[in-house]
């Protein structure tokens, strides 16, 4: 169990992001125990070949039966929306002499010796550090970056402009309790009754700040705290289902079609949640500028609103499109 401890300097320094690297070394799992995200399967399916014509021995190994994977494989990102590459440059900097005790806490709790791929390349750490980026520079290039991060990217950051939106509506312990049913908050302290490596602990947050940060690929929230770093947890993102591609639109109320016609009716229903323009297309069907067109009309009439994270542009029905909708 954790408890971190946040007083309103603390709360004022909490942070939502996405990390691509986080999901890259969290979607080894499929690799390993891909019953775990059965919602994943029809994107790694086809990715296989690809990934045997890579270090798949090293990949694997990094991580641990329980699910587990080291610390230095997800830093902390400094930004919202950080670059690969730049987190990359973070492994590659983690001094060599501190690898081989990331690697023995990994799967101490386990009780697992650590596996012969990395035990091996221990001999030589830098050298390990570097195949064990490179290998996953490979693995993002060649598997994930061409067509599954767009739609992984799409969702993390329709999760995090939801979590704004509450922020900005319910304030942060409405925040708090819709991130996880691990997740208790109670004056001022939150706390995570699972998911936790360490054991039980209180953490006093101060000025670090705590970061959360949406994952495709965990069931429940997990905590993570380093003497260096802002303590993090990371929590499963909303709307992974249509990751699956089976997931149809809703059908709108006969009534609302009927008042703003079908086009502009399933619109309205599909953004429940925040989405972008290019996902909005591929879940109905339809060419992206044919979404653009309705979209205007719904911000003109004030029923959609837009908001801005990173590159994507994400639009969510307003106050009146939910009156409306109801």
């Amino acid at each position: 169990m954790h408890r971190f401890r946040l007083g309103l300097d603390a709360l004022a320094a909490v942070s939502f992001a996405c990390s691509p690297l986080q999901e890259a070394v969290l979607s080894l799992q499929m690799w390993t125990r891909p019953g775990r995200h059965p919602h994943q399967r029809p994107w790694f399916e086809p990715m296989r070949p690809a990934f045997e014509r890579l270090d798949g021995t090293l990949l694997r190994s990094l991580v641990a039966d329980n699910g587990y994977v080291p610390d230095f494989l997800t830093p902390r990102p400094a930004v919202p929306f950080p670059d690969v590459r730049a987190e990359l440059a973070e492994v590659r900097a983690l001094p060599p002499g501190e690898l081989a005790g990331q690697l023995a806490r990994t799967f101490a709790p386990g009780r697992r010796p650590v596996p012969s791929p990395l035990a091996e390349g221990l001999a030589d750490p830098a050298r390990l550090l570097a195949r064990i980026a490179d290998a996953l520079e490979e693995y993002w290039e060649l598997c994930l970056h061409p067509a599954w991060w767009p739609r992984a990217r799409s969702v993390l950051h329709a999760d995090l402009v939801h979590r704004s939106r509450v922020l900005a509506e319910r304030g942060a312990a409405a925040v708090f309790r819709d991130l996880d049913g691990r997740l208790h908050w109670d004056e001022g302290v939150l706390t995570i009754s699972r998911g936790c490596r360490h054991g039980e602990v209180d953490v006093e947050v101060g000025g670090r700040g705590l970061v959360f940060l949406p994952t495709c690929f965990a069931r429940g929230a997990i905590s993570s705290i380093s003497d260096r770093h802002p303590p993090a947890i990371t929590y499963p993102a909303r709307g992974q289902a249509t990751l699956g591609g089976a997931c149809r639109p809703p059908a709108p109320p006969r009534a609302l079609e009927q008042l703003v016609g079908g086009p502009k009716a399933r619109l309205l229903t599909l953004l429940a949640e925040p989405c972008s323009t290019t996902e909005l297309a591929r879940r109905l069907g339809v060419t992206p500028g044919a979404v653009s067109q309705h979209l205007a009309v719904l911000s003109a009439t004030r029923l959609v609103t837009r908001a801005r994270h990173g590159r994507a542009v994400l639009y969510a029905r307003s106050p009146l499109g939910d009156q409306l909708c109801r």
